[in-house]
């Protein structure tokens, strides 16, 4: 594993954010490389995207896919070990460096010892924190081309067990989008604010609303965290009565058929505000996330892998909160992702302190593997 464990540090203390992983996606060429795949194919996506093909010794009966992630964060590291990032204000606070060299390592089992007849691709994809990279893989012609059967992903989880292996059949984690209300109005002297149109009680209005769709117990219908992440209007010039005035929300739901529900009452709610204001909105979208709906078939696979290898199984009851967008993959292919415990007193993802722990990067390696092997004897 020495070299799997200096990969992970060199691909920590040189982070790259989401769509610009160029010198993240020529490491990782260079290094699978050295265990030459049957066909790399590279700058997937219009960018960064890298997948690995490992042909099996006899023909093709099944094609299967691993992802992982490329990118980074905007967030300012402040560990102080050797290889902390070296680039001011991005780092891996989501254990993607981790995840990469999950992948190296299974990229360097899968060289050894091929499949009998199960096709292996491991995608190591751009720009996940952003939501686009999914997206501009799948709608790539030549990912098109290898249509693979059943796609798996995991997770590192802080907080829980190191090594424990996380599954739930069905929604693993949330759909999550995000809404940008702008709001148009006229500008007029504060002191005639009548001869205006100001959005203030328009953007109040739609925060109280917005509120009340707020519904925090998983165990109830139609689960919702709505979240307001920036609010802004006019200009610190007190002789002016605002004219403009923007609001962003991110919102959240276990399903994607709901999370369609509640975008066409939103865009229904804004909108009637800004009438009722004289106000014309602008409504758009940004970083969706599909809801990762776990094929319950796939989620045994990932059982039988960690109870073949003793690993601690831990079922889940209620979805992850945050998005990931893999589920672009599972609402097309049938699939899983699951967790990979990394110690209950590991930093929180996308603290500043957070570091992938590399003690799980062959446990992980490992599941995907027995995955790999358990389909192929079938």
């Amino acid at each position: 594993m020495n070299d799997i464990l200096a990969l992970r540090k060199h691909l920590h203390r040189n982070p790259e954010l989401s769509g610009k992983e160029y010198e993240t996606a020529k490491t990782i060429s260079a290094f699978l490389k050295n265990y030459p795949p049957d066909e790399l194919l590279e700058n997937l996506g219009e960018g960064t995207g890298i997948i690995a093909v490992y042909l099996p010794e006899k023909e093709v009966k099944e094609t299967i896919m691993f992802r992982c992630e490329l990118d980074a964060l905007p967030i300012q590291e402040i560990n102080s070990f050797d290889h902390r990032s070296i680039t001011a204000e991005v780092s891996h606070k989501c254990g993607h460096d981790g995840h990469m060299s999950i992948m190296c390592s299974l990229a360097k089992k899968l060289h050894s010892q091929k499949m009998q007849q199960t096709k292996v691709l491991l995608l190591f994809q751009p720009a996940e924190e952003n939501g686009e990279g999914a997206v501009a893989i799948f709608e790539d012609e030549r990912f098109k081309h290898l249509n693979p059967d059943q796609v798996f992903a995991l997770h590192n989880i802080p907080g829980a067990a190191m090594h424990e292996i996380i599954v739930k059949d069905h929604t693993f984690t949330c759909a999550v989008n995000s809404i940008i209300i702008k709001l148009i109005g006229k500008t007029a002297h504060a002191g005639e604010p009548h001869n205006g149109d100001n959005p203030a009680l328009a953007i109040s209005e739609i925060i109280q609303q917005f509120q009340q769709k707020m519904q925090f117990d998983p165990d109830k219908e139609k689960f919702t965290i709505m979240t307001p992440v920036y609010v802004n209007m006019g200009t610190q010039d007190y002789g002016i009565s605002a004219g403009f005035g923007e609001v962003h929300y991110t919102f959240r739901r276990t399903a994607n058929k709901e999370m369609k529900e509640l975008e066409t009452e939103l865009e229904m709610i804004a909108t009637e505000i800004a009438r009722k204001y004289n106000l014309k909105p602008e409504i758009s979208w940004t970083q969706r996330f599909s809801a990762n709906e776990n094929d319950p078939t796939a989620v045994d696979y990932v059982r039988k892998a960690a109870n073949s290898l003793n690993f601690n199984v831990s079922e889940k009851e209620f979805p992850f909160n945050w998005g990931e967008d893999f589920g672009i993959f599972t609402e097309h292919f049938k699939g899983a992702m699951f967790g990979l415990g990394s110690g209950v007193d590991t930093p929180a993802l996308h603290n500043p302190d957070y570091d992938f722990p590399d003690e799980i990067a062959e446990t992980g390696a490992e599941i995907f593997y027995k995955i790999s092997e358990l389909i192929d004897a079938q």
